[in-house]
Protein backbone atom coordinates (compact mmCIF):
# COMPACT_ATOMS: atom_id res chain seq x y z
CA UNK A 1 0.00 0.00 0.00
CA UNK A 2 2.63 2.32 -1.00
CA UNK A 3 2.99 2.75 -4.30
CA UNK A 4 1.09 4.80 -6.56
CA UNK A 5 -0.94 2.99 -9.40
CA UNK A 6 -0.62 4.18 -12.93
CA UNK A 7 -4.02 3.69 -13.58
CA UNK A 8 -6.16 6.83 -14.63
CA UNK A 9 -8.47 5.96 -11.29
CA UNK A 10 -6.06 8.01 -9.83
CA UNK A 11 -5.42 10.49 -11.77
CA UNK A 12 -9.15 12.30 -12.08
CA UNK A 13 -9.17 15.36 -10.18
CA UNK A 14 -11.55 18.16 -9.51
CA UNK A 15 -12.23 20.76 -12.00
CA UNK A 16 -13.86 23.45 -8.75
CA UNK A 17 -12.67 23.95 -5.87
CA UNK A 18 -13.60 26.20 -2.56
CA UNK A 19 -12.17 26.90 0.63
CA UNK A 20 -14.08 27.78 3.45
CA UNK A 21 -13.26 29.34 6.79
CA UNK A 22 -13.54 25.71 8.96
CA UNK A 23 -14.81 22.52 8.06
CA UNK A 24 -17.84 22.61 9.43
CA UNK A 25 -18.39 25.88 7.54
CA UNK A 26 -17.64 23.70 4.23
CA UNK A 27 -20.28 21.25 5.40
CA UNK A 28 -22.57 23.83 6.39
CA UNK A 29 -22.90 25.14 2.91
CA UNK A 30 -22.89 21.84 1.35
CA UNK A 31 -26.22 20.64 3.02
CA UNK A 32 -27.05 24.41 1.76
CA UNK A 33 -27.47 23.02 -1.63
CA UNK A 34 -30.43 21.03 -0.16
CA UNK A 35 -34.09 22.42 1.19
CA UNK A 36 -36.12 21.04 3.88
CA UNK A 37 -37.28 17.63 3.58
CA UNK A 38 -34.86 16.30 1.77
CA UNK A 39 -33.13 13.11 2.92
CA UNK A 40 -29.39 12.47 4.14
CA UNK A 41 -27.84 8.87 4.37
CA UNK A 42 -24.79 9.79 6.83
CA UNK A 43 -22.83 6.59 7.69
CA UNK A 44 -23.02 5.94 11.49
CA UNK A 45 -19.13 6.34 12.50
CA UNK A 46 -19.23 10.43 11.06
CA UNK A 47 -16.85 13.07 12.78
CA UNK A 48 -18.67 13.90 15.75
CA UNK A 49 -18.80 17.83 14.96
CA UNK A 50 -20.83 16.92 11.78
CA UNK A 51 -23.21 14.51 13.50
CA UNK A 52 -24.01 17.13 15.88
CA UNK A 53 -24.51 19.53 13.15
CA UNK A 54 -26.99 17.25 11.28
CA UNK A 55 -28.53 16.20 14.01
CA UNK A 56 -29.16 19.37 16.48
CA UNK A 57 -28.76 21.97 13.51
CA UNK A 58 -29.52 20.85 10.55
CA UNK A 59 -32.90 18.64 11.58
CA UNK A 60 -34.39 21.38 13.42
CA UNK A 61 -34.37 23.32 10.04
CA UNK A 62 -36.00 20.68 8.12
CA UNK A 63 -33.29 18.69 6.59
CA UNK A 64 -34.23 14.48 7.55
CA UNK A 65 -30.96 11.99 8.30
CA UNK A 66 -30.56 8.45 8.68
CA UNK A 67 -27.58 7.13 10.23
CA UNK A 68 -26.10 3.26 9.03
CA UNK A 69 -23.04 1.48 8.64
CA UNK A 70 -22.23 1.87 4.75
CA UNK A 71 -19.98 -1.23 5.22
CA UNK A 72 -22.85 -3.53 6.03
CA UNK A 73 -24.50 -5.57 3.28
CA UNK A 74 -27.94 -4.25 2.44
CA UNK A 75 -27.51 -1.10 5.03
CA UNK A 76 -27.26 1.80 2.71
CA UNK A 77 -29.81 0.86 -0.11
CA UNK A 78 -32.67 -0.40 3.04
CA UNK A 79 -31.71 3.58 4.20
CA UNK A 80 -32.66 4.99 1.49
CA UNK A 81 -35.99 7.27 0.76
CA UNK A 82 -37.51 8.30 -2.14
CA UNK A 83 -36.55 11.71 -0.60
CA UNK A 84 -33.11 11.00 -0.38
CA UNK A 85 -30.86 13.12 -1.91
CA UNK A 86 -27.37 13.48 -0.50
CA UNK A 87 -25.51 10.67 1.06
CA UNK A 88 -22.13 11.32 3.44
CA UNK A 89 -19.33 9.02 3.60
CA UNK A 90 -15.80 8.90 5.72
CA UNK A 91 -13.72 6.39 4.77
CA UNK A 92 -11.64 6.04 6.93
CA UNK A 93 -13.77 7.15 9.80
CA UNK A 94 -13.40 8.77 12.82
CA UNK A 95 -12.50 7.45 15.03
CA UNK A 96 -13.31 3.66 14.92
CA UNK A 97 -11.34 3.30 11.28
CA UNK A 98 -14.39 1.62 9.12
CA UNK A 99 -13.38 1.93 5.58
CA UNK A 100 -15.99 1.62 2.76
CA UNK A 101 -15.84 0.71 -0.29
CA UNK A 102 -16.65 4.42 -2.21
CA UNK A 103 -17.03 2.68 -5.91
CA UNK A 104 -20.15 0.92 -4.28
CA UNK A 105 -21.62 3.67 -2.45
CA UNK A 106 -21.33 5.79 -5.40
CA UNK A 107 -23.46 3.40 -6.98
CA UNK A 108 -25.87 2.93 -4.58
CA UNK A 109 -25.93 6.67 -4.56
CA UNK A 110 -26.12 7.36 -7.83
CA UNK A 111 -29.50 4.69 -8.53
CA UNK A 112 -31.45 6.75 -6.81
CA UNK A 113 -30.21 9.93 -8.31
CA UNK A 114 -28.40 11.40 -5.19
CA UNK A 115 -25.30 12.90 -4.93
CA UNK A 116 -22.15 11.03 -2.57
CA UNK A 117 -19.81 13.25 -0.44
CA UNK A 118 -17.01 11.83 0.53
CA UNK A 119 -15.32 13.29 3.61
CA UNK A 120 -11.32 12.49 2.81
CA UNK A 121 -9.80 13.78 5.75
CA UNK A 122 -8.08 10.86 7.04
CA UNK A 123 -7.12 9.46 3.62
CA UNK A 124 -5.68 12.94 2.16
CA UNK A 125 -5.91 13.65 -1.27
CA UNK A 126 -2.38 12.10 -1.86
CA UNK A 127 -4.16 8.66 -0.25
CA UNK A 128 -7.43 8.34 -1.90
CA UNK A 129 -8.96 10.24 -4.60
CA UNK A 130 -12.65 9.90 -4.00
CA UNK A 131 -13.90 11.83 -7.31
CA UNK A 132 -12.08 8.93 -9.49
CA UNK A 133 -14.09 6.40 -7.12
CA UNK A 134 -17.48 7.47 -8.33
CA UNK A 135 -17.82 10.37 -5.88
CA UNK A 136 -19.78 13.75 -6.57
CA UNK A 137 -17.88 16.31 -4.22
CA UNK A 138 -14.95 15.38 -2.26
CA UNK A 139 -14.78 17.35 1.81
CA UNK A 140 -11.44 17.62 3.27
CA UNK A 141 -10.73 19.56 6.86
CA UNK A 142 -7.86 20.96 5.47
CA UNK A 143 -6.95 21.44 9.53
CA UNK A 144 -5.38 18.46 9.52
CA UNK A 145 -3.19 16.80 6.45
CA UNK A 146 -3.13 18.87 4.33
CA UNK A 147 -2.52 22.37 6.34
CA UNK A 148 -0.17 19.49 8.39
CA UNK A 149 1.59 21.92 10.83
CA UNK A 150 -1.28 22.11 13.36
CA UNK A 151 -1.56 25.83 12.99
CA UNK A 152 -4.45 26.18 10.60
CA UNK A 153 -8.67 26.15 10.52
CA UNK A 154 -10.10 25.99 7.04
CA UNK A 155 -12.03 23.56 4.78
CA UNK A 156 -12.78 22.79 1.42
CA UNK A 157 -14.86 21.01 -0.95
CA UNK A 158 -13.86 19.96 -4.29
CA UNK A 159 -16.00 19.01 -7.81
CA UNK A 160 -16.11 18.02 -11.00
CA UNK A 161 -19.78 18.90 -11.34
CA UNK A 162 -20.03 22.33 -13.66
CA UNK A 163 -23.42 23.04 -12.09
CA UNK A 164 -22.76 22.15 -8.62
CA UNK A 165 -19.55 24.57 -8.30
CA UNK A 166 -21.59 26.99 -9.76
CA UNK A 167 -24.34 26.73 -6.48
CA UNK A 168 -21.30 26.22 -4.31
CA UNK A 169 -19.96 29.31 -5.46
CA UNK A 170 -23.09 31.29 -4.98
CA UNK A 171 -23.22 29.57 -1.62
CA UNK A 172 -19.75 30.54 -0.42
CA UNK A 173 -19.56 33.96 -1.36
CA UNK A 174 -22.88 34.80 -0.35
CA UNK A 175 -22.72 32.92 3.14
CA UNK A 176 -19.44 35.02 4.29
CA UNK A 177 -17.41 31.35 5.94
CA UNK A 178 -14.57 32.33 3.36
CA UNK A 179 -10.94 32.03 4.96
CA UNK A 180 -8.32 34.72 5.34
CA UNK A 181 -5.87 35.28 2.75
CA UNK A 182 -3.09 34.10 5.72
CA UNK A 183 -4.90 31.02 6.06
CA UNK A 184 -4.90 30.43 2.60
CA UNK A 185 -0.96 30.87 2.54
CA UNK A 186 -0.57 28.55 5.34
CA UNK A 187 -2.31 26.08 3.75
CA UNK A 188 -0.62 26.57 0.28
CA UNK A 189 2.48 26.31 2.05
CA UNK A 190 1.04 22.79 3.55
CA UNK A 191 0.49 21.34 0.55
CA UNK A 192 3.91 21.67 -1.03
CA UNK A 193 5.03 18.89 1.50
CA UNK A 194 1.73 16.96 1.49
CA UNK A 195 3.38 14.00 -1.16
CA UNK A 196 6.54 13.79 1.57
CA UNK A 197 4.55 14.06 4.41
CA UNK A 198 2.00 12.02 3.40
CA UNK A 199 4.76 8.99 2.55
CA UNK A 200 6.56 9.49 6.53
CA UNK A 201 3.00 9.07 8.02
CA UNK A 202 2.68 5.82 5.81
CA UNK A 203 6.07 4.29 6.76
CA UNK A 204 5.72 5.62 10.75
CA UNK A 205 2.22 4.83 10.65
CA UNK A 206 3.16 0.97 9.66
CA UNK A 207 5.62 0.60 12.51
CA UNK A 208 3.33 2.16 15.09
CA UNK A 209 0.52 -0.12 14.19
CA UNK A 210 2.85 -3.28 14.29
CA UNK A 211 4.45 -2.28 17.27
CA UNK A 212 1.25 -1.68 19.08
CA UNK A 213 -0.59 -4.82 17.56
CA UNK A 214 2.09 -7.49 19.00
CA UNK A 215 1.66 -5.62 22.59
CA UNK A 216 -0.05 -7.71 25.07
CA UNK A 217 -1.97 -4.55 26.72
CA UNK A 218 -3.95 -4.02 23.64
CA UNK A 219 -6.71 -5.65 22.69
CA UNK A 220 -7.46 -5.03 18.83
CA UNK A 221 -5.99 -2.33 16.77
CA UNK A 222 -7.53 -0.82 13.25
CA UNK A 223 -5.20 0.65 10.47
CA UNK A 224 -5.98 0.23 7.19
CA UNK A 225 -2.35 -1.04 6.58
CA UNK A 226 -2.68 -4.14 8.94
CA UNK A 227 -3.50 -7.29 7.35
CA UNK A 228 -5.72 -7.81 10.42
CA UNK A 229 -8.31 -4.73 9.78
CA UNK A 230 -11.80 -5.97 8.30
CA UNK A 231 -11.64 -3.70 5.46
CA UNK A 232 -7.91 -4.22 4.49
CA UNK A 233 -9.32 -5.52 0.81
CA UNK A 234 -11.65 -2.48 0.29
CA UNK A 235 -8.29 -0.70 1.89
CA UNK A 236 -5.84 -2.06 -0.70
CA UNK A 237 -7.98 -1.13 -3.65
CA UNK A 238 -9.06 2.44 -3.32
CA UNK A 239 -5.77 4.00 -0.75
CA UNK A 240 -2.44 4.58 -1.34
CA UNK A 241 -1.19 3.86 1.88
CA UNK A 242 -1.85 3.11 5.28
CA UNK A 243 -1.34 6.72 6.50
CA UNK A 244 -1.05 7.75 9.85
CA UNK A 245 -4.41 7.12 11.66
CA UNK A 246 -5.45 4.60 13.84
CA UNK A 247 -7.59 3.32 16.86
CA UNK A 248 -6.32 1.00 19.35
CA UNK A 249 -8.28 -0.40 22.75
CA UNK A 250 -6.63 -1.37 25.59
CA UNK A 251 -7.67 -4.77 27.96
CA UNK A 252 -8.03 -2.39 31.15
CA UNK A 253 -10.50 0.45 29.82
CA UNK A 254 -10.47 3.96 31.77
CA UNK A 255 -7.50 3.08 34.32
CA UNK A 256 -5.14 1.85 31.71
CA UNK A 257 -6.12 4.08 29.18
CA UNK A 258 -4.91 7.06 31.81
CA UNK A 259 -1.75 5.14 32.50
CA UNK A 260 -0.93 4.93 28.52
CA UNK A 261 -1.12 8.87 28.19
CA UNK A 262 0.16 9.87 31.61
CA UNK A 263 3.38 7.92 30.67
CA UNK A 264 3.88 9.46 27.10
CA UNK A 265 6.55 11.77 26.36
CA UNK A 266 6.93 12.32 22.40
CA UNK A 267 3.77 11.93 22.27
CA UNK A 268 1.73 14.90 22.62
CA UNK A 269 -2.25 14.79 24.09
CA UNK A 270 -4.24 17.05 22.20
CA UNK A 271 -8.01 16.86 19.83
CA UNK A 272 -6.27 17.43 16.24
CA UNK A 273 -4.67 15.48 13.91
CA UNK A 274 -2.50 15.34 10.98
CA UNK A 275 0.31 17.43 11.92
CA UNK A 276 4.12 16.98 11.61
CA UNK A 277 3.77 15.58 15.37
CA UNK A 278 2.63 12.74 16.87
CA UNK A 279 -0.79 13.55 18.73
CA UNK A 280 -3.49 11.15 20.69
CA UNK A 281 -6.50 11.38 22.58
CA UNK A 282 -8.93 9.53 24.23
CA UNK A 283 -12.57 9.57 21.98
CA UNK A 284 -14.99 8.99 24.69
CA UNK A 285 -13.57 11.63 27.02
CA UNK A 286 -12.55 14.34 24.48
CA UNK A 287 -13.73 14.03 20.90
CA UNK A 288 -16.76 12.24 21.45
CA UNK A 289 -17.34 13.22 24.91
CA UNK A 290 -20.87 15.14 23.38
CA UNK A 291 -22.28 12.39 21.63
CA UNK A 292 -24.63 10.48 24.08
CA UNK A 293 -23.58 7.71 25.56
CA UNK A 294 -25.75 5.06 23.95
CA UNK A 295 -24.52 6.57 20.84
CA UNK A 296 -20.24 5.88 21.84
CA UNK A 297 -21.68 2.34 23.13
CA UNK A 298 -23.33 1.16 19.68
CA UNK A 299 -20.33 2.49 17.73
CA UNK A 300 -17.47 0.82 20.18
CA UNK A 301 -16.04 3.98 21.73
CA UNK A 302 -15.59 3.11 24.84
CA UNK A 303 -13.25 3.82 27.66
CA UNK A 304 -10.21 1.59 26.43
CA UNK A 305 -10.40 3.15 23.26
CA UNK A 306 -7.30 5.69 22.38
CA UNK A 307 -6.98 6.99 18.82
CA UNK A 308 -3.48 7.97 17.41
CA UNK A 309 -2.06 10.35 14.87
CA UNK A 310 1.20 9.40 13.81
CA UNK A 311 3.28 11.79 13.01
CA UNK A 312 6.90 11.97 10.52
CA UNK A 313 9.27 11.88 13.63
CA UNK A 314 11.92 9.37 13.67
CA UNK A 315 9.78 6.50 13.48
CA UNK A 316 11.99 4.64 16.56
CA UNK A 317 11.09 7.29 19.12
CA UNK A 318 7.62 7.28 18.26
CA UNK A 319 7.48 3.25 18.74
CA UNK A 320 10.02 3.15 22.30
CA UNK A 321 7.60 5.95 23.40
CA UNK A 322 3.97 4.58 23.20
CA UNK A 323 5.87 0.78 23.79
CA UNK A 324 6.86 2.18 27.45
CA UNK A 325 3.44 4.17 27.80
CA UNK A 326 1.89 0.55 26.76
CA UNK A 327 4.37 -1.40 29.17
CA UNK A 328 2.79 1.42 31.91
CA UNK A 329 -1.12 0.61 31.03
CA UNK A 330 0.00 -3.21 31.12
CA UNK A 331 1.27 -2.28 34.55
CA UNK A 332 -2.17 -1.30 35.31
CA UNK A 333 -4.06 -4.21 34.06
CA UNK A 334 -2.19 -6.72 35.91
CA UNK A 335 -2.56 -5.11 38.93
CA UNK A 336 0.32 -2.47 39.39
CA UNK A 337 -0.17 1.00 41.13
CA UNK A 338 -2.74 2.76 39.66
CA UNK A 339 -1.96 5.77 37.70
CA UNK A 340 -1.99 9.13 38.56
CA UNK A 341 -2.15 11.40 35.20
CA UNK A 342 -5.31 11.01 33.53
CA UNK A 343 -7.23 12.60 30.13
CA UNK A 344 -9.62 15.86 30.99
CA UNK A 345 -12.78 15.37 32.37
CA UNK A 346 -15.59 14.18 29.94
CA UNK A 347 -18.84 12.42 29.79
CA UNK A 348 -17.25 9.14 31.15
CA UNK A 349 -16.50 10.27 34.62
CA UNK A 350 -14.10 12.73 36.58
CA UNK A 351 -10.59 12.55 35.88
CA UNK A 352 -7.46 14.51 36.59
CA UNK A 353 -5.46 17.25 34.59
CA UNK A 354 -4.29 15.84 31.57
CA UNK A 355 -0.13 14.97 31.75
CA UNK A 356 -0.15 17.49 29.10
CA UNK A 357 -1.86 19.64 26.44
CA UNK A 358 -0.11 21.50 23.87
CA UNK A 359 -1.42 22.66 20.42
CA UNK A 360 -4.97 21.80 21.10
CA UNK A 361 -7.40 22.80 18.61
CA UNK A 362 -11.28 23.39 18.91
CA UNK A 363 -12.45 20.73 21.33
CA UNK A 364 -14.88 19.45 18.27
CA UNK A 365 -12.00 19.50 15.57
Amino acid sequence: MVSRPASRRWRVGSVHGFAFASGQAATVTMMHTLKAGDHVVSIDDVYAGTQQYFTRIATPMGLNFTFCDMAAPGALEAAILPTTRLVWLETPTNPTMKITSIEAVAAAAHAVGALLVVDNTFASPYLQSPLALGADVVFHSVSKYIGGHSDLVMGALVTSDAALAVRLRHLQINMGATPSPFDCFLASRGLKTLALRMVAHSTNGAAVAAAVEAHPAVRKVLYPGLASHPSHAVATMQMRGGGGMMTFWLRGGLPAARAFLGALSVVTLAVSLGGVESLVEHPALMTHASLPPEVRAELGIDDGMVRLSVGIEDAADVVADITQALDAAKAVIDGGAPATAAPATGAVGAAAAPPKVTGVKRPHE
